[in-house]
Formats: structure tokens, sequence, C-alpha cells
């Protein structure tokens, strides 16, 4: 079977999602454009041979609408025949867009494709697309008669079913931090990393953080109208052990093996296995694990086999109820901190992971890597990626 190659995958900094942040001031597809230029460029890839280009983007409103990926290839100065489309498997969009794009090369379809996200929070803020309205109120009202809740109301029932207290998930945060902070010092993300304005380097990241400080946050989603219905929660999910509103997108080029040989690339990974799959929509976030499972079922590889596994920092209690039920080495989870410490810019997460993970396998000569990503609605995406 023809296999599909990562031969590069690069990201912005993280930008606070918020007026004022370091990419505040740019338009998302002005964003996204100059990483789709930068990916080319460093690669001296004529972009006409580019099949398609699959972009991940969750708010698609306001400036991120009118399918944002055909906006930025155009802002980005590839020919008018390149095409692009826009898709949304909400935080794992981008992820989703690199499953496409990889299972296009393995089938024929495509020789090279790019698999990019974008998302600003600061521009396009969250649920602007729906006005604020539950949306799924209505057709599924026979069906889940309560209604679903809010991520951060099902974050607290995740972590109080599993035990997890405010200590625990408090310190896993600060772990995040810490992680971050000693790769970007030691120079571990400057491969991965493109400049974007004026920004050079992630500022979500809080080296100073402590669990200790972190203590002192409020909670972020107490209401008491959800405590009769999950008298469990203990009101312990805060924007510290959350992941903050970020600006941000990201970008890798996949193509064909062969492929890369005619053009002289060297390959720097390929897509092992993929594997996508839903759960409980309450839960919401708890997919992650059924995905995993399934991913190394289909890769015929044990937990263990992996050397380094990435699992979203959407909320502290997602990472800590995946390594419980997996059994899986603390120390091979998140190991460069995760999205608490580096932003969860929403659709541009996926690939933003991607790149992480690669650079992070080929520092430490890790072979096997696995990604997954809740998502809204109860679903996740879950990757295994060989280095080469």
């Amino acid at each position: 079977m023809r296999s599909a190659v990562i031969v590069d995958a690069i990201r912005t900094p993280s930008g606070k999602g918020k007026a004022g942040g370091g990419l505040s001031e740019i338009h998302p597809a002005t964003l996204l454009a100059g990483v789709l230029a930068e990916l080319v460029a460093r690669n001296d890839l004529d972009p006409a041979l580019v099949d398609d280009v699959v972009t991940g983007c969750v708010t698609q409103a306001g400036e991120q609408a009118g399918n944002i990926g055909r906006t930025a290839v155009l802002a980005a100065g590839f020919p008018e025949s390149v095409p692009a489309t826009t898709v949304d498997r909400q935080c794992g969009s981008s992820q989703q867009a690199a499953h496409f794009a990889a299972q296009g090369v393995i089938s024929g379809a495509y020789d090279i494709a790019i698999a990019c996200g974008v998302e600003s929070m600061s521009r396009a803020p969250m649920f602007s697309n729906t006005q604020g309205k539950d949306v799924n109120r209505g057709p599924l009202a026979h069906r889940y008669p309560e209604g679903f809740v809010q991520q951060g109301i099902s974050a607290e029932v995740i972590a109080a079913r599993w035990k997890f207290d405010r200590a625990a998930l408090d310190e896993f945060a600060a772990r995040s931090h810490r992680l971050a902070a000693a790769t970007a010092a030691a120079g571990g993300f400057d491969r991965e990393l493109v400049a974007a304005g004026a920004l050079t380097a992630d500022e979500t990241i809080r080296p100073s953080t402590t669990a200790e400080g972190l203590a002192g946050l409020r909670p972020a989603f107490a209401d008491e109208q959800y405590l009769t219905r999950f008298p469990e929660i203990d009101w312990s999910i805060t924007p510290g052990n959350s992941s903050p509103l970020t600006d941000g997108a990201s970008a890798a080029l996949i193509m064909g093996e062969d492929t890369a040989a005619k053009l002289g690339l060297r390959p720097r990974a390929r897509f092992h296995s993929f594997a996508v799959l839903g759960d409980d929509p309450l839960l919401m976030l708890t997919a992650v694990v059924p995905a995993t499972r399934k991913v190394l079922d289909r890769a015929g590889l044990a937990i263990d086999d992996i050397d380094a596994y990435e699992v979203n920092e959407a909320f502290a209690p997602v990472p800590l109820v995946w390594r419980h039920e997996l059994n899986a080495d603390p120390e091979r989870l998140n190991p460069r901190g995760g999205a608490i410490a580096l932003g969860h810019p929403l659709g541009a997460s996926g690939t933003r992971i991607l790149s992480t993970l690669l650079n992070h396998l080929e520092q430490t000569d890790g072979r096997y890597g696995l990604m997954t990503m809740c998502e809204a609605g109860g679903l996740a995406n879950a990757t295994i990626i060989e280095r080469l």
C-alpha cells in the first residue's frame, strides 16, 4: 500500500485569544496564509503541485466564514488552480484534515496535499457561529431529553467520577507549563515555529506557574443549576487547569513517499494508523480512550510500544482519565507540555500537536508517536505516526 509521509509541519506561536493578544491584529486568513507560504518556501516546493489544501476551522463565522482555506491559499500567493476546503470536526478539525489529506495520498487521489488549521479566537469568538443558541436541543430532545451541557461541566463531571481532586488537576496544569517552558528554553520548539507578525514565541506559556499559585483561582463553571443533576461535582475546573483562548495557525506538508523521492524531499515520518470514534455526548470528552484503543488495535501495537503520547489538554481531567484508563506511562504523556501551556486554537490544534510530536520524536530518537483529541459531541480522532 502506498505510504503517506510528512515532509514538514510548522505552526505559528500561540497568541492570547483576546484583544491585545500577539496575533489579534492579524486577519485569520492572513495568519494561515503566512504559514502556507512558509511551508512551501522552506521546502522549495512549487505550490502548483499541491493537489488540495484541507483546512480545519471550528468557528466558521465572521472573518472565518466562506471557506477560509481557499481564502488563505489565494492570500498566500498559490496559483488559482490549487483548491482548498474547510472542515469542522470541532477541536479535532485539523487532525481530521491531516487524516483526509493522508488518506487521499494513500488512495492515490492526491500526490501532494497540505493539511492545516487556523483559529482566531480573538476575532471570531467561540460560539459566534451559533449566536449562543443550543442548536442541538430541538432535533435531539427525543433522545437526550435533559439536554447536553457545556464542555466545562463535562470536565467537572469527569473529574468527579474519576476522583481527580483539585490538587491533582492543578499539579498537572503546572507540569504543562513547566515542561513547555523547559522545551522553549532549550530551543525544542524552534524548528516548528514560524513568526507571525511580531510574535516569535508562544505567549501562553507561564514559566512561573505552580500548583500552589493555581490553587487560588476560582472555579470557572460553578452553577448551582447543575448540582441537582450532578451532585458529585466539586467545582474544580478553573482557568488555570483549562486551555486558554488562543489564536494560531499550523500546517503539514503530506505526500506519497514515492512523490517525495521524485522531488528529492526527505520524509520525516509516515502515517501509520488512523481512527475516529464517537462516545457519550454528555461526558463529551472521554472518546479519546476508545479512539486510542481502536487505533492501537488497527496498528497492531500496544500502548508501551508508543514513545510519546499527545492527548490534547482541553481540560486537565482529559489526559488524566486517558492515562488512567490506558495505564500509560506518565513520563511519555505530553512530554513538552500541552494545550494548558501551549494554547488550544481550536481548528489549528491538530496540526499544531502533530508538529510538536514530530519534533519530539526526532529530538529523542523515538519511533512511534500517538496523538488524540477530544471533540465536542463526544468525538475523538486518534493518529499514530512513525518517524523515518
